[in-house]
């Protein structure tokens, strides 16, 4: 899952840098452009053919409250071994303070619960830009639901080259395995 998807040109050249590096075909599927009317920017998904593919299901989220600022955006991805699941990805809005990414983060939620339902006993997969920490009270409904697979440490790059935070991360269903 790629966020900050600013044009069809760089993701083609991202694709085709990944291809050539791995020597592999590579799938590309992209969203429409999500966010205000001043800045927008898409999702994409890249799929190595060999291991797992697209399948079906690629939709953005129904934010009918409209608290996303970029509406999160899922597909249904089969593996080379037969099994499906579904990735959701999310760039929550980083704001002028920690109080401008709760709304987006708290609704987290109801977008998991929504994609139960677009997607009933599918495996289930969030992952994204999430803008806090996984321990933040705004992920309460989110972690009653999913759990964050990376809790320590840190996985956001800061403009050092070093790792600052855990923004950066990938939620589960509680009973993965």
């Amino acid at each position: 899952a790629v966020q900050v998807v600013m044009n069809d040109q760089g993701l083609a050249q991202l694709a085709a840098a990944i291809e050539a590096r791995t020597r592999e075909p590579w799938g590309v599927i992209s969203s429409s452009p999500a966010g205000s009317a001043r800045y927008k920017e898409r999702y994409a998904f890249l799929t190595r053919d060999s291991v797992v593919r697209y399948e079906d299901g690629a939709v953005s989220y129904l934010d009918r409250k409209r608290v996303f600022i970029r509406e999160p955006f899922s597909a249904r991805f089969r593996t080379a071994g037969g099994d499906t699941l579904v990735v959701g990805t999310v760039h929550i809005l980083y704001g002028q303070s920690e109080l401008d990414r709760v709304p987006e983060v708290r609704e987290l939620g109801r977008y998991w619960s929504w994609l139960e339902e677009i997607y009933p006993g599918e495996q289930l997969v969030l992952v994204g830009d999430f803008n806090l920490p996984p321990n933040h009270p705004a992920f309460g409904e989110l972690r009653q639901k999913a759990r964050p697979m990376i809790t320590g440490g840190a996985t956001t790059l800061s403009p050092n080259g070093g790792f600052a935070s855990l923004f950066d991360n990938v939620f589960v269903a509680r009973d993965t395995r």
